[in-house]
Order: structure tokens, then sequence, then C-alpha cells
């Protein structure tokens, strides 16, 4: 992957996830709870925000991105807690919250992440682009293609 396509890569991800809560909310409504791909879309969801809070945001936190970055950070705070929430909501096997309660914290996720989405996507993506050494722009163009976050990690305001 060229530096040229890092901030597409990044918004790729966003819309992969997007997609993979507009799924779940259509099965939703046909009246089945699809832990398993709910689980699978907050672990690529964590797993971008991981990303984007240990490669992207620290090289170019020092300059004019500093408070983007700042309220991005904060920003992933909330989409996390409302993450750990579905996680709590969807239970186990059989074991899932009413279908109005997984739809109204799936709802508010979505409209955290459109929020979240239209600042970082023209603001924050295009430094990835053109703000980053080589070395950085190879490091998260690796970690894009195959990288995992470590277990146990949370962002940095994950718990208020």
């Amino acid at each position: 992957m060229s530096d040229g396509n890092l901030s597409a890569a990044l918004e790729r991800e966003h819309q992969e996830i997007d997609a993979g809560i507009g799924d779940f909310l259509d099965k939703l409504d046909a009246g089945s709870v699809d832990a398993e791909a709910l689980r699978a879309t907050l672990a690529a969801l964590r797993r971008h925000i991981y990303m984007e809070e240990q490669l992207l945001f620290p090289p170019i936190s020092k300059g004019a991105q500093m408070m983007s970055v700042f309220g991005m950070i904060r920003g992933h705070g909330e989409i996390w807690r409302t993450a750990d929430a579905l996680d709590r909501l969807v239970g186990g096997p059989g074991d899932s919250a009413d279908p109005d309660t997984l739809r109204e914290v799936c709802q508010r996720l979505v409209a955290l992440l459109v929020d979240h989405n239209k600042v970082e996507e023209p603001v924050i993506y295009p430094a990835a682009d053109t703000g980053l050494a080589p070395e950085q722009a190879a490091e998260l163009a690796g970690f894009l293609e195959a990288g995992r976050m470590p277990e146990g990690w949370v962002c940095a305001k994950a718990t208020v």
C-alpha cells in the first residue's frame, strides 16, 4: 500500500464497521440476534481505535492537529463504552437482551460513529497521507493489512 492510500484504507475500515453494525440491525429487525457477527464487528472497531491511538495519533498530535486528536481520543472513549454495553447486552447464546434495547444501543453507537467519522475522515486522515515519516506510514500500512490489537488493551478514555 502506498502512503497516498492510507486515508482511503482507514475510511474503508470505517465503512466495513458501519456495514457490520447495519447488518446486525437488519437481522435484528428480521427477528434474529447475530451475536457472533456483532462481536466480530466490535472487535474490528476496537482494533481500529487501537491502531489510531497507538500508531496514527502520536506522530500527528504535536502541531495543528493537537486539539482535533484530543477530541478524537475523547470520542473513542464514548464509542468504547457503548461497544462494551453492546457486548454485555448480547450476552451468551440465547441470553441476549430484548431487541428494543439492543436496537437502541446499536443506534446510539451508529450516531456516535457518524459524528466521530465526519470529523476524523476530513480532518485527521489526510495527515496519514502527508504527516507521517516513511517508517511511520509503513508501520501503519502494515497494521492495516495484518495488525492485531494486544489482548486486554483499552483506549485512553475507556473509563470515565
